[in-house]
């Protein structure tokens, strides 16, 4: 393979995608840090008497947009003091999964585009912002059913003063970026390369044949299709994009069967890796047993909404 060709099929496209991933990214820590999802918070009061929670749960989801430790936290406290017994903090903790999911709404978006190209993007990023709708969906009427009706409370006296410092946030968002970018290099790199040359040397029409002949259940999805759910179960979520981009750019998938091998791979990952960093977090917050519980509630929801989404968009995408 001469230089040039090299150039154009290999170094040319994964020298662009590492320069918008970088600047994706920045873009993305940037707005994290700069809190402008806190106005979202203001919709905690009317949402959460539509669920018959309690005033400290709409606090906690509101501080959700900003914070998770300063939401949990919160929780905690409640639940200590016995504001909140068991089923109401699985609740709560599950009802502060949108709010989450915002919080990291910008970096998922900026380093997907990268990867895919916008459309992808949008259509992966949509179905899994429906699923966080549909989780909380699940949870007000879960509330509106289950739980008694209760007095107005005042979710906004439960916000603190928050002094706002462009200085701090472009510090703290460029902190993040440069944590972030070098992990995501590492993986991105050898994974487009190893791509490339095994789509070259024809690995996965070796590996279609096989699956044909061995793995009739999988008959659903391409080999392609597989080897973006393996990345993301065995290495993490950039190593799925990657893999996903290379093969997408290459024509070798079509933006559906990339979307679901996404879904599918989140699906299978998340909860192992959830756990993994998760646990010690939790553990420091609530009790051991707590934070098993909550993890092991928060994952089967998340799955299952996934799970929705993604046989929603196979039948109908």
């Amino acid at each position: 393979m001469d230089i040039a060709h090299l150039w154009h099929s290999l170094l040319w496209p994964l020298a662009r995608l590492l320069a918008s991933l970088a600047l994706g990214l920045l873009v993305a820590n940037c707005i994290e840090a700069l809190n402008w999802t806190r106005f979202l918070a203001r919709l905690a009061a009317p949402i959460i008497r539509l669920g018959h929670l309690k005033d400290v749960v709409g606090a906690s989801f509101s501080m959700a947009f900003f914070s998770g430790l300063a939401a949990n936290s919160l929780l905690s406290e409640a639940y200590a003091a016995g504001k909140l017994d068991d089923r109401e903090l699985v609740l709560a903790n599950l009802f502060n999964s949108l709010p989450t999911y915002f919080l990291h709404l910008p970096q998922m978006f900026f380093i997907t585009v990268p990867f895919l190209g916008t459309r992808p993007s949008l259509v992966y990023v949509g179905l899994t912002l429906l699923a966080a709708l549909l989780r909380t969906a699940a949870i007000l009427v879960y509330g509106r059913l289950l739980l008694p009706p209760l007095a107005e409370g005042c979710v906004v006296c439960h916000l603190g003063d928050n002094t706002f410092s462009w200085k701090k946030a472009l510090a703290k968002g460029w902190k993040r970026f440069t944590r972030r970018i070098r992990s995501m290099v590492l993986f991105t790199v050898p994974i487009y390369v190893g791509i490339h040359y095994l789509t070259v040397y024809g690995a996965f029409d070796a590996a279609e044949k096989w699956l044909s002949q061995h793995l009739a259940f999988l008959s659903f999805m391409t080999p392609q299709a597989v080897s973006i759910v393996m990345f993301q179960v065995v290495a993490e979520f950039t190593a799925g994009l990657a893999a996903a981009g290379a093969m997408l750019g290459a024509g070798d998938l079509t933006t559906r069967q990339v979307v679901l091998a996404l879904l599918i791979g989140n699906i299978l990952s998340t909860p192992m890796r959830a756990f993994r960093h998760q646990f010690p977090y939790y553990a420091g917050i609530f009790s051991p047993g707590n934070a098993m519980r909550l993890i092991v509630h928060n994952q089967a929801l998340r799955a299952a909404s996934i799970l929705a989404v993604t046989v929603g968009y196979g039948l109908l995408g």
